[in-house]
């Protein structure tokens, strides 16, 4: 069985869109003004969730049971894929609504990433298609001549064409700089003679578009070693002649990977150029004219850092599907008598006390990390519209910090997360007739895309707490500073702003520690911690997050009354905050203890120790 689509309403969204953040700032600016107002949302949202019901969803289950293959050399996608792809193109949901051209009418990116939440939750392995066919798109449009723009774009966002990031190989991973990859010049200077190797690469191949646009890294003959000599270069799997006529490129799929997940999703491994003949136009810098130094890296880190946001945003989907779900099971499965009274009658699931703390712990996680997740949206569209360059410039810097905890954080918390909602179903969850066990393995890959999660934590440690000379993360705290201190006198909520208050210093404290080991040249210490500090990081932003959400929310409560339809909604968000506040962001205080003790016993251990 798939990954049943359980979203019953999207009140959640409307909260963060119409009472939460000031989005009337974003349905102003003159991309959006006249098409949209936040009042609206609810009739864009409405046939989204009837879309993922009745469409998407049935081709998830089709990937699953109907997997893509590999067969004589072909890749065959699961039955209804490329329908369902050109069809989301057509109605307006594909790369033609994120990539932008003059007067076009699109949505505003908050708005556009809750809509695919839902569609990520529908059919996970549906995502990656427009969305890395956005991202190519989104580099040659902002790197390309005139020329690769009026040969690719048009195609790319009608969904024509597909398009890809290739950057992994056999013996190069997370270490990119390692590449083997080459690039030959050739009698024409923006066309290079491509050799090399691609795996793991998401939507690599397919069977339901007319070509794939692959952006590759690869070094120029003759160019520096390491990152600073990488280029990056635009190639077809077929070759795209001034008439538009396609032919063969020399790009060959030799395989597609077995996954434990997304099943729908072909990750395949490509071979370029075996007969010598493969070509791809090179975007940016000539290293050759360059001291031997190209720009490919930072021009990928375009595509990447957007692809780290939407793959924090794909693992939101799946932990919230796979919570909808867990809540359904546990309304409608009868088990068990009241713990003070064993002798009254059986109850749904959803009334025991173990049973309530799972789903409130996965509600209150996934409503923080919405929180998180939306605000940095937000900040995404004030950084590309707002006509002032002082607002812009500390949109970006929250977009900068936050991407890597949205990527991370979300993806890392998700999965276990998922494994105590397979709890709440017993021995069922563990049964394929559930629809949680998939959910549970399609959400694994998020840790791993666009950098792992480990090289998450390095970019916050080693980039982002020094961003702007340490002035913008010191602004990041500040806020959260001055919210308690704005909140000081809260009574309903006095004890969660003594936490999150505790929670900064002590994070304060975790990251003068770490400057200390730094001083000390104990730069060890860095990968020994980086990833519990960014886990701390989000705990503590997305707890103050959802606390304020918490005021507005108790306040509406209280307005209503227990009898109004809505007393529910906000006596929840009140609940999630209280539970995330007091059972999750301490664990920011006791990581301060753990650093402070500067424990390297993982260090020291020696590795011939593993082998018993």
């Amino acid at each position: 069985m798939g990954a049943n689509f359980a979203y019953q309403n999207t009140r959640d969204f409307e909260f963060i869109l119409q009472e939460w953040l000031p989005t009337d700032k974003i349905f102003s600016y003159e991309q959006f003004a006249g098409y949209y107002s936040k009042d609206e949302v609810k009739s864009i949202f409405e046939p989204i969730l009837k879309l993922c019901k009745e469409v998407i969803e049935p081709v998830n289950e089709a990937g699953i049971t109907n997997p893509s293959s590999f067969v004589n050399g072909k890749v065959i996608s699961p039955p209804g894929m490329g329908d369902l792809f050109h069809r989301l193109q057509e109605e307006g949901w594909g790369t033609s609504n994120i990539n932008e051209e003059k007067d076009a009418m699109i949505l505003p990116h908050i708005l556009y990433a809750m809509i695919w939440e839902m569609m990520g939750a529908a059919n996970p392995s549906l995502t990656p298609y427009i969305e890395l066919t956005d991202g190519a798109a989104n580099l040659i449009q902002t790197f390309g001549d005139e020329k690769l723009k009026d040969m690719f774009l048009p195609k790319m966002m009608d969904g024509s064409w597909s398009g890809t990031m290739c950057l992994t190989e056999p013996s190069a991973g997370s270490d990119v700089g390692d590449i083997l990859s080459k690039a030959y010049p050739t009698d024409d200077p923006r066309i290079f003679k491509i050799k090399g190797t691609k795996i793991f690469i998401t939507g690599g191949d397919n069977d339901f578009t007319d070509n794939i646009i692959h952006l590759y890294l690869a070094r120029v003959e003759g160019a520096k070693a390491g990152t600073s000599g990488i280029s990056l270069f635009v190639v077809p799997k077929y070759w795209v002649n001034e008439d538009g006529s396609l032919e063969e490129n020399d790009v060959e799929t030799t395989g597609i990977e077995h996954k434990m997940g997304l099943l729908g999703s072909i990750t395949a491994s490509l071979s370029f150029g075996d007969n010598n003949n493969c070509r791809g136009w090179l975007l940016g810098i000539n290293p050759l004219t360059n001291d031997g130094k190209g720009n490919g890296m930072a021009q990928m880190f375009q595509m990447m850092n957007l692809a780290r946001l939407e793959t924090g945003l794909s693992a939101l989907s799946m932990l919230c599907n796979g919570y909808y779900n867990a809540r359904d099971y546990c309304k409608e499965r009868i088990q068990g008598r009241p713990f003070s009274d064993p002798k009254g009658a059986r109850l749904p699931l959803i009334n025991h006390e173990d049973i309530k703390r799972t789903l409130l712990m996965g509600k209150a996680h996934m409503e923080a990390m919405r929180a998180m997740i939306y605000k940095t949206f937000f900040a995404f569209d004030v950084r590309h519209y707002d006509p002032d360059p002082e607002t812009k410039a500390k949109a970006s810097n929250l977009v900068e910090i936050a991407t890597p905890l949205c990527k991370a954080y979300n993806s890392d918390e998700a999965w276990w997360l998922l494994g105590e909602a397979i709890q709440t179903y017993g021995g069922y969850g563990y049964m394929n007739e559930y629809p949680i066990s998939q959910i549970a393995r399609d959400v694994k890959i998020y840790s791993i895309w666009e950098g792992t999660n480990f090289i998450q934590s390095l970019d916050l440690v080693g980039r982002k707490w020094g961003l702007g000379k340490g002035q913008a993360f010191e602004e990041f705290l500040q806020e959260i500073r001055d919210f308690c201190k704005n909140n000081a006198n809260n009574e309903t909520f006095s004890k969660e702003f003594a936490i999150l208050e505790k929670a900064l210093a002590a994070y304060v404290t975790i990251k003068s520690n770490m400057q200390e080991f730094q001083k000390q040249g104990r730069s060890e210490m860095i990968p020994l911690f980086s990833r519990r500090i960014l886990t701390a990081t989000a705990q503590l932003y997305a707890g103050s997050l959802i606390l304020e959400q918490a005021l507005i929310a108790d306040k509406r409560a209280k307005e209503l009354g227990p009898d109004h339809y809505d007393h529910d909604f906000y006596s929840g968000k009140v609940a999630s905050a209280k539970y995330y506040l007091c059972n999750v962001v301490p664990n920011v205080i006791s990581l301060a203890g753990i650093v402070e003790s500067a424990d390297t016993s993982a260090i020291d251990i020696p590795v011939g120790a593993f082998d018993y």
